[in-house]
């Protein structure tokens, strides 16, 4: 049983889009919910730098397409939650890449973090508002929740799970019922200023209450001994903080007969510093054909002369200076690209065959005893028409395995084993693929920006040449 959400996740007041990106994949990648990592998988993208990828097609859309939106989505979250004991932590993984293939069509760079932490199993997917092509974005249609969750229950069906017959609308939002991002409790917040000031090291009960009271609270002092902040209504006692907060616990810790828990501090990100990236020129003279102004035009005369410097710096940083050398290094990079981008559609493509084919043996062993029968019933059209659903599902199994030319039906282990090393291979192909694809872009781009002012040239020569002959 899955339930389903669809998150449009938009850019935070203050911050720049490439830290919103980083707060939310990090977030879903976050080791102590992933297995150390091993619960992620991804297509068309590196888990490692999903941020930096997604916001290289941002720029590259913004490129092509020019156009601005005013309230602009940078991302979407599919949040997919498992029925506690029902489901594996890697098969999960497994049924999010296909929701997430099956969502956007494979035309959106998606990254799955399936989190353990909690009592139910869980997914965090999540993928590009732009498509991998960038000249488009993703349409958030009608219904779209209802579609996501049609096709997340078809998924888990074929995987044997369960799903809700009848799902109700619910009022609350996603971390109410799974856990994640509540507010802290009071409760909460009284334990955590008491690890704080257990940190400090108080050498006795009395001062430890001192730097609570210096903390903010007030205390209540009897049988039991009671703890109230300015927010809190009611006073909360020591014994009902749960194991490690007793004041007899409390005391043995002061006293260093009992060691304090770990406490984590909080930790400050550093503020990332933006890439440094060649950028295509402005066609001037076409962007003033459409209606560009004079301030425009002289906007664009600076830009394009800065971009032109940082070519040059770039050529010069990668010894390119001879335009035969870039054009060498360009042909070098794409072929390098190309290679790594067919390796990966490839083991893609056959993932996806394993699972359709997993879903057709599947179909095929559940419906072929009713196809025995049918044949021993002499193919009767009354017994086709009982059992229409099953004979359908078992044709179409057969025509599958005929399209796929599979005349002898592996074992599922087999196909899963086959499945986990192609993605092995594929996520292990993408450290190198985002390399070359970053090293294509600044290079094709530099050579670019290099043609367009060789032409540039050529055609003020061949101006000027006309006008010395009238």
């Amino acid at each position: 049983m899955a339930t389903t959400r669809l998150i449009a996740m938009h850019q935070n007041k203050g911050k720049s889009i490439a830290d919103c990106l980083a707060d939310r994949t990090d977030y879903a990648k976050n080791p102590d919910k992933t297995k150390d990592g091993e619960l992620l998988s991804s297509y068309q993208c590196d888990p490692r730098t999903v941020q930096g990828e997604f916001m290289l097609s941002k720029r590259q859309y913004d490129d092509i397409t020019g156009r601005k939106q005013a309230s602009n989505v940078i991302a979407y979250q599919i949040r997919q939650s498992f029925k506690p004991g029902e489901i594996t932590p890697e098969l999960a993984n497994k049924i999010g890449y296909e929701l997430g293939m099956s969502l956007t069509k494979g035309k959106h760079a998606f990254v799955v973090a399936t989190h353990i932490d909690k009592a139910h199993i869980h997914n965090h997917i999540i993928f590009n508002s732009t498509s991998l092509d960038c000249t488009r974005k993703f349409r958030d249609f009608k219904r779209s929740g209802k579609t996501l969750a049609q096709i997340s229950d078809r998924i888990c069906l074929e995987n044997g799970l369960s799903i809700i017959e009848n799902p109700k609308r619910s009022k609350g939002h996603y971390g109410k019922w799974l856990g994640d991002n509540k507010p802290l409790s009071h409760s909460d917040k009284l334990r955590q200023t008491i690890d704080e000031v257990l940190a400090q090291k108080p050498k006795t009960f009395d001062k430890f209450l001192q730097l609570m009271q210096s903390a903010g609270y007030e205390i209540k002092s009897g049988k039991h001994y009671g703890f109230k902040c300015t927010e809190q209504k009611k006073f909360i006692r020591l014994r009902s903080l749960g194991e490690g907060y007793s004041e007899d616990e409390i005391k043995a810790i002061i006293e260093g007969k009992a060691r304090q828990r770990e406490v984590k501090k909080p930790t400050t990100k550093q503020p990332r510093q933006p890439e440094k990236s060649v950028n295509l020129l402005v066609d001037i003279q076409a962007k003033l054909q459409h209606g560009k102004g004079k301030g425009y035009e002289q906007w664009a005369k600076i830009f394009n002369l800065k971009q032109m410097a940082q070519t040059v710096n770039f050529l010069q940083e990668h010894k390119l200076l001879a335009y035969s050398d870039l054009e060498e290094k360009a042909k070098k990079c794409t072929a390098t690209f190309d290679e790594l981008n067919t390796q990966i559609k490839t083991a893609e493509k056959r993932i996806a065959e394993i699972q359709a084919l997993k879903k057709h043996i599947f179909n095929y062993a559940k419906t072929r005893d009713v196809y025995t029968d049918y044949r021993k019933a002499v193919y009767s059209k009354k017994f086709y028409e009982e059992h229409r659903a099953d004979l359908t599902l078992h044709k179409a199994a057969k025509v599958a395995f005929e399209e796929l030319g599979v005349k002898k039906l592996p074992t599922i282990k087999a196909l899963q084993a086959e499945c986990d090393e192609l993605f092995s291979i594929k996520n292990k192909t993408y450290s190198k693929y985002h390399t070359a694809k970053k090293e294509m872009q600044d290079i094709l781009t530099a050579k670019a920006n290099i043609d367009r002012l060789l032409g540039l040239e050529q055609e003020q020569t061949a101006k000027e040449k006309s006008q010395d002959q009238r």
